[in-house]
C-alpha cells in the first residue's frame, strides 16, 4: 500500500462494476437504455414495477423514474445525462431522492456496451458509494436489474 493513495483505495472499495453478456445486438441493448418505453420495462429489481419514467437523453438531459415495491413503497430516482456516445456508452449521474424530491447523494454511472459478434458486453461503473453497504445493496438491485433486461431482450 502506498501512503497518501486513500483516494485510489476508497474508489476501489466504493465502486461497483458488473459485466453482463446480452444475446442482442449492441444497437438494440443501447436503444432499451435510452428509450423510456423501454426503460420503464425493466428498470427496478425483481417484483418492483417503473411508475413513472421520464429521460431527456441528451448532452445535460435530465432523467427521473420511480419504482415501486411489491410492498408499495415508492422510490425515486434522478440524474443528468454526462456523456452520450450511441451506441457505445451512456456516462449519467445518479441520485437517490428524499422526501421533498432532492437528490440525497450522488453517483455516476457509466455504462459502455461491446459488440461481441451478435452479442452486446454490457460493462456497467457506479461510483463513488458513502458505504460498502450502499454499494452492495446496489449490486444486488442493479444485478435484479440486468436479468430483467436479459429477459426482455429476449422479447425482441
Amino acid at each position: 500500500m502506498i501512503a497518501g493513495n486513500g483516494e485510489a483505495i476508497a474508489t476501489v472499495d466504493y465502486g461497483l462494476t458488473i459485466w453482463r453478456k446480452f444475446n442482442a445486438p449492441r444497437s438494440l441493448v443501447f436503444q432499451v437504455w435510452t428509450q423510456p418505453e423501454h426503460f420503464a420495462r425493466w428498470l427496478g429489481p425483481k417484483d418492483f414495477t417503473t411508475t413513472f419514467c421520464q429521460m431527456d437523453v441528451q448532452l445535460g438531459g435530465a432523467y427521473r423514474a420511480c419504482i415501486r415495491s411489491s410492498e408499495g413503497t415508492d422510490h425515486w430516482m434522478q440524474g443528468i445525462y454526462q456523456e452520450i456516445v450511441e451506441p457505445e456508452r451512456l456516462v449519467f449521474t445518479f441520485a437517490w431522492e428524499d422526501e421533498q424530491g432532492q437528490p440525497k447523494h450522488e453517483t455516476l454511472v457509466t455504462v459502455t456496451f461491446t459488440e461481441q459478434g451478435d452479442q452486446t458486453l454490457m460493462t456497467f461503473h457506479q461510483a463513488i458509494f458513502e458505504s460498502v453497504e450502499s454499494r452492495d445493496s446496489h449490486h444486488s438491485g442493479w444485478s435484479e436489474c440486468f436479468d430483467r433486461l436479459d429477459a426482455y431482450l429476449t422479447g425482441f
